[in-house]
């Protein structure tokens, strides 16, 4: 038994400089997904709604940006806002990632506003509401429940698009865990420093889609099946 607790794992486990450093790397991790995922959110509904508005200019104005920034990487969005835009690495990384997942959000937001049967519009405006008011009241409560999966799928993306972030030197999850693996520099320790990691990204990401599935069946009561 002496000689288990004597491994070079098992004293790393035991030795709270690991959790320490782990735990303010999930900080980081968290403050630069949360803020990315607020902004994007925003941002990224504000272009599906242009997208989806029907009027040329600002139509085309939003469609330019979306199919110009999906298909760049996420990475490349980060270095450009530390390197050419000069911004702290936590700002750059949030940034960054801002800028991409908007454009994939406000491809959600079009797509989930188009499965909208134009009949509820005409409802609406027999009813004499506005647009915004026919938007708030009627289109998006049955378009919300539609959206939210693709838009929870997208936000685990994020916390895991966050590790890009080591790249600039934030001190993130990932590149935490990389230094830790240079002071414990034994293999089944580095090993075990990166299992970890995987759980803490597993357990975040699992939440996040368990209270998701919760909402989401929520919203649907009332609005037919949500599918298993």
């Amino acid at each position: 038994m002496e000689a288990i607790m004597n491994t070079p794992v098992v004293m790393m486990l035991r030795d709270p400089v690991l959790y320490l450093g782990l735990g303010r790397g999930l900080m980081l991790t968290l403050q630069i997904a949360v803020l990315s995922i607020v902004l994007s959110f925003g941002f990224g509904t504000v272009l599906g709604a242009m997208r989806y508005s029907g009027v040329p200019g600002i139509k085309h104005i939003a469609a330019s940006y979306v199919e110009t920034v999906r298909n760049l990487p996420t990475l490349l969005l980060i270095l450009v806002s530390y390197f050419v835009l000069g911004l702290p690495a936590m700002w750059a990384a949030t940034i960054g990632l801002t800028i991409y997942t908007s454009a994939i959000i406000a491809e959600v937001i079009r797509g989930g506003l188009n499965s909208v049967p134009t009949g509820q519009w005409e409802a609406a405006r027999s009813q004499g509401f506005s647009f915004l008011q026919s938007m708030r009241y009627i289109v998006l409560p049955p378009a919300v429940v539609k959206m939210i999966p693709p838009i929870v799928s997208q936000f685990v993306t994020v916390i895991k698009d966050s590790s890009f972030a080591m790249a600039i030197g934030a001190y993130e999850l990932m590149f935490k865990g990389t230094i830790l693996a240079a002071v414990y520099w034994r293999p089944s320790q580095i090993i075990t420093i990166y299992v970890v990691i995987s759980l803490v990204y597993f357990t975040v990401n699992f939440i996040i889609s368990m209270v998701a599935r919760r909402l989401q069946t929520k919203l649907s009561v009332g609005r037919g099946s949500i599918g298993d």
